[in-house]
């Protein structure tokens, strides 16, 4: 009979890992969060809307939907440069060297552009906005006077922190315009009240999102393991006081004991990750504490003391490492309770303060038009929200059977 792949030539994590493969719907959740997790990283690099918090307000544009289109005029602002790297660019955002200024119409007239403002009312006419084509291209020093000779066709400037005089020609700049600053935008899922991006404001709550869950897994899995593993090991006293800790931050409702923790620590972006992580760890500790009672009693700790090993080596090089795949578990369990939580938080409004862009906080803004004109502006958040938690609660599911040793495939069995 033909050899079968023999299982016991593989390690523990590479057969996890396989069994971990065969699920498909731990797959997904391992699929979604990756991509969840590529747009965190990269941040304002892949945005449309590149501001600090995609906080461009265009009131112009107030609740437009899904896939609308606008014309607009990028003038340049009187201003320095923002001259910033990529790396700074994707973690905090750029300001914008441009105003962006929506238009239904434009034309030349001499040396100027002129621009009618877009109202998105086609009953209503906006207003007719005269700017130096200069002014549009260039950042221009106000402190010198700028010449415009029209008999010629030129315009004479200085530019903003230049003493140098510039010369160009109305043609010149004129095909600057129509090719580099009269823009298309198109917003792909359409703006909320104040203007904004949806979709840009939608991907840097993946941001909020991520960052709070393993900020607060991390906290709740250090605290929790060190609690647990003490109480466990050295049971007694010991075991008593962590316990009875452990049982009274359990009784109290957990949304409650954030809200507290928030409140003593005071409301903002950092201290969410703090006030979440600092009620996760119960349930970590009190699976560690499960596994080290059983663990203590076997023949390789029982030889550990027997070769004068230390507790604190013995807990860390030999209790812990075979603790881990429950650990594992619970983070992924606690990653999904992070994500609700905070989203909670911020939809009661202390957590991240505007304008952050929460998933939270954008349903709480939006409320009001779930039965109005623009429901989709409270749905998508919360869609992302019921994603993101999915795709977690699958991963979960498929690393406890992955992890469980008595889950064996009966085809890797060598005959």
């Amino acid at each position: 009979m033909a050899k079968r792949k023999n299982k016991y030539a593989e390690s523990l994590t590479q057969q996890a890992w396989h069994r971990l493969k065969k699920n498909k719907l731990a797959m997904f959740g391992i699929i979604v969060i990756g991509l969840c997790m590529v747009v965190a990283i990269l941040g304002y690099s892949i945005t449309p809307d590149s501001t600090p918090d995609a906080n461009d307000q265009l009131l112009e544009l107030s609740k437009k939907p899904p896939g609308f289109k606008v014309q607009m005029l990028l003038k340049r602002k009187n201003e320095p440069l923002h001259d910033i790297g990529f790396f700074k660019k994707m973690a905090y955002g750029a300001t914008s060297d441009y105003r962006s200024i929506p238009f239904s119409d434009y034309r030349f007239e001499g040396n100027d552009v002129i621009v009618r403002e877009f109202t998105g009312d086609p009953r209503k006419m906006g207003t007719e906005i005269k700017i130096n084509l200069a002014d549009v291209v260039y950042a221009l020093n106000y402190n010198t006077p700028t010449e415009n000779n029209v008999k010629e066709g030129y315009i004479q400037f200085y530019e903003f922190g230049s003493n140098t005089k510039i010369k160009k020609t109305v043609k010149e700049l004129r095909d600057e315009i129509e090719k580099k600053n009269i823009i298309t935008k198109k917003f792909i899922l359409g703006t909320d009240p104040s203007g904004r991006d949806l979709l840009s404001r939608l991907m840097i709550g993946t941001r909020v999102s991520f960052s709070v869950g393993i900020i607060s897994v991390l906290i709740s899995i250090i605290i929790g393991v060190l609690m647990g593993s003490l109480a466990g090991f050295y049971r007694g006293k010991t075991d008593d006081i962590i316990v009875w800790f452990i049982n009274v931050v359990w009784s109290i409702p957990t949304l409650l004991l954030v809200i507290a923790i928030t409140l003593a620590l005071g409301k903002g972006f950092w201290q969410v990750f703090v006030a979440v992580g600092l009620t996760m760890w119960v349930e970590v500790a009190r699976v560690i504490r499960g596994q080290v009672m059983s663990l203590r009693e076997k023949e390789f700790i029982e030889a550990g003391r027997a070769l004068g090993f230390t507790n604190f080596r013995i807990i860390l090089r030999h209790v812990l490492p075979n603790v881990m795949g429950p650990v594992i578990v619970i983070s992924a369990a606690n990653f999904a309770s992070a994500i609700l939580t905070e989203a909670g938080l911020s939809f009661l409004g202390i957590g991240a303060q505007p304008p952050t862009a929460s998933w939270g906080a954008m349903i709480n803004a939006h409320r009001g038009y779930i039965i109005g004109d623009a429901p989709y502006l409270a749905f998508l958040p919360g869609i992302a929200i019921m994603i993101m938690v999915l795709a977690f609660v699958l991963l979960g599911n498929g690393l406890r059977d992955a992890l469980d040793s008595k889950s064996m495939d009966d085809d890797q069995i060598m005959f």
